[in-house]
């Protein structure tokens, strides 16, 4: 087989498993788990094969005609490079965990089998978006999983929070679809094809005459998917659908799509400086801001989303910069440890019976319930917060030295401006990070109080994925010096200075987290009012929907009341109630945008019914009242009809005998 049609075979395997899976879901529910496990396992097994295959060599490009449309052609087009191989074997490994995990998490779930199918067409499509060489077939597998987000997010449909929470991911990222799909064809009219090695070569030699606003148009499709500033807020509420479909947005689809758009064609956005500095102050918005909104979450997968959005802000930091390799080396390292986060969350979450970290700070002896989970999981916090020798600790610093580099003037062409506004950013980002992921871990595993209930052991399935996401978690730290090559050549090393400064001021915010722990920890002794905890004997999806029930509105300021013993209130003060809601975006949005729509929708609904329905209404009662006169006449007595023939000619005689009169005179 050629690595051509291995390369086609990998999206289409997981694409077949989820139409076979929606076919065979009731009539042979027998087949619905090896319908959804083994074709992504078998696609994940080909895109290891493809990246063998491929390894460091030219990129192989590979199209034929799909129709001639009279000017820009659509062709569907195969490229395949270092960064692009090794993204699918991300999304392959990920996607294949996921729905090896979803056999233990989901297994009383009756929607299962459409879940299942729906998670296969997710992987399918962001496996199209990796391998397309062609922006169309690009766009196609960007919406495909935007719908496919809707229906998943939207998952336990009978809560409003899901489905608000997937209402507003679908409407957010439409938002930002509307540009992007006018950047995509400024661009491809600029260059006169959509083929993303043309765009390339055309702007090399300077073809594109607008570069400024294709770049703008394509950041805002990237801001909506890739969920940054100010497009970022449907991703925390996105946490209303199952944790093994967080841990697939987070890590490995959706949100990464956008930050391998910009790599892709980051040549497009370095021919305008200007785009340059706004993704910088984007990303640099991003970053800070839901760090400190991380730090002031009460609900553990909410504070895991935020860290997605701040981790996504250093990939699209690094691009800023032009460092395409060091953006997606982060990209990867992070689905592997957020993938591994998020999974261990659901464990957490089955254990705990909630998904509240002040609930689990009044538990005790919930780490030694859950020790598959708590070594995994302290694993991938480490790995977050950026210590050696971990995946994230390369990555993050890698992102860091770029920016450094820009910064110092050694990057050609990228203004210092946004070297600066990603290196101060980042830095600061560093500090949040460890103190939210320190946060995290000691509510979680350290609290003190009655012992937590017995909630039966863990699925299999659930505890083996944890450690196969393990080994990647620390295994691709140790492979940064082997991987250059992958990377348009460029070194990955972390220079002298960032590593010094970024491993320190992470130190410094673990040390100042667990000191406002102590501090707060004599507080912690009572249960928390208004927390929610499921009954000992509930199966990991129950125990998440009841988590679900106590989530905020999709819109809106209401998230609850955290508790006063968490150390965030203490390290944030005054700034922890603007944080906890998101610094009130959710308020901004709804009074800018939901309250006029609605306000729209009713005065139209008003003249609909008042004004419309009026001359409909009146259209309809004249024939009817005309109709009545005319059946009240119908007496059936022929001397009423004789008297009224009578009258009636008598009428017409003399309106005659008048006309006659005054035409004579």
């Amino acid at each position: 087989m050629t690595l051509t049609t291995t390369a086609v075979l990998v999206p289409l395997l997981p694409f077949l498993g989820a139409v076979a899976g929606l076919l065979l879901g009731r009539r042979a529910p027998g087949f619905v788990r090896p319908l959804a496990v083994l074709p992504t396992l078998a696609a994940a097994a080909l895109t290891v094969t493809v990246a063998v295959g491929q390894g460091t060599g030219p990129a192989t490009d590979v199209a034929t005609r799909l129709t001639p449309t009279g000017s820009v052609p659509i062709d569907l087009a195969l490229h395949l490079d270092g960064f692009a191989v090794l993204m699918a074997v991300l999304v392959g490994v990920v996607a294949t965990c996921v729905q090896i995990y979803s056999t233990g998490y989901l297994r009383d779930d009756p929607r299962y089998p459409s879940y299942a199918a729906l998670v296969s067409l997710f992987t399918s499509a962001m496996l199209l978006v990796v391998y397309t060489g062609d922006l169309m077939l690009l766009l196609v597998g960007w919406e495909v999983m935007g719908i496919c987000s809707y229906f998943l997010v939207g998952h336990y449909w009978e809560t409003e929070a899901a489905r608000a929470a997937s209402l507003k991911a679908f409407l957010v990222t439409k938002l930002g679809d509307v540009p992007f799909l006018f950047g995509i064809f400024a661009l491809a009219a600029d260059a006169g094809t959509f083929r993303i090695t043309g765009i390339l070569g055309s702007v090399a030699s300077g073809g594109l005459d607008h570069p400024t606003l294709i770049a703008l148009l394509l950041l805002a499709g990237v801001a909506g998917k890739s969920a940054q500033f100010p497009l970022h807020t449907w991703l925390p509420d996105a946490m209303a659908g199952p944790t093994p479909v967080s841990a697939l947005i987070h890590a490995a689809t959706m949100v990464a799509a956008g930050v391998y758009l910009v790599a892709r064609l980051l040549p497009v956005f370095a021919a305008s400086a200007a785009a340059l500095v706004v993704l910088a102050v984007m990303a640099a918005i991003t970053m800070v801001g839901s760090g400190l909104a991380a730090l002031a979450q009460d609900d553990i997968k909410r504070v895991l989303a935020y860290s997605t959005v701040g981790q996504l802000g250093y990939m699209l930091g690094a691009l800023a910069v032009g460092d395409r390799g060091a953006a997606v080396f982060h990209l990867i390292s992070h689905g592997a440890f957020k993938a591994l986060l998020f999974l261990g969350a659901g464990v957490i979450i089955h254990a705990a019976g909630t998904n509240s970290l002040a609930a689990m700070s009044r538990m005790s002896g919930l780490a030694r319930r859950i020790p598959d989970a708590y070594w995994t999981v302290t694993i991938a916090l480490l790995a977050l917060a950026a210590i050696p020798p971990f995946a994230g600790f390369f990555s993050k610093e890698a992102v860091l030295g770029a920016a450094e580099h820009a910064a110092t003037g050694d990057a050609h062409g990228i203004p210092g401006a946004a070297g600066w506004t990603v290196l101060v950013s980042g830095l600061l980002t560093a500090l949040l990070t460890a103190a939210y992921a320190t946060r995290l871990w000691l509510l979680a595993f350290k609290g003190k109080g009655v012992e937590a209930a017995d909630h039966g052991p863990q699925p299999v399935a659930m505890n083996a994925v944890l450690w196969v996401l393990f080994v990647p978690t620390v295994a691709l730290g140790l492979s940064a010096p082997f991987l250059p090559d992958w990377f348009d050549g460029r070194s990955l090393a972390p220079t002298l200075t960032t590593s010094v400064l970024g491993t320190g001021i992470a130190l410094v915010g673990g040390l100042l987290t667990y000191a406002a722990w102590r501090h707060t920890t004599a507080l912690a002794a009572r249960t928390p009012l208004g927390a929610v905890v499921a009954a000992p004997d509930a199966t990991p999806a129950v125990a998440e929907e009841v988590a679900i029930d106590t989530h905020a509105p999709a819109y809106g300021d209401n998230a609850g009341a955290p508790d006063p013993a968490d150390p965030g209130r203490l390290l944030l003060g005054p700034l922890h109630r603007h944080a906890a809601v998101g610094f009130h975006l959710d308020a901004v949005y709804s009074a800018l945008f939901v309250r006029p729509v609605r306000a729209a929708a009713t005065l139209v609904r008003f003249l609909d019914r008042e004004v419309v329905d009026t001359y409909v209404r009146g259209a309809g009662t004249a024939p009817r009242l005309l109709g009545a006169a005319v059946r009240r006449a119908q007496t059936g007595n022929v001397q009423t009809y004789l008297g009224a023939l009578l009258a009636g000619s008598l009428v017409l005689a003399i309106a005659a005998v008048l006309v006659a009169t005054g035409t004579g005179a």
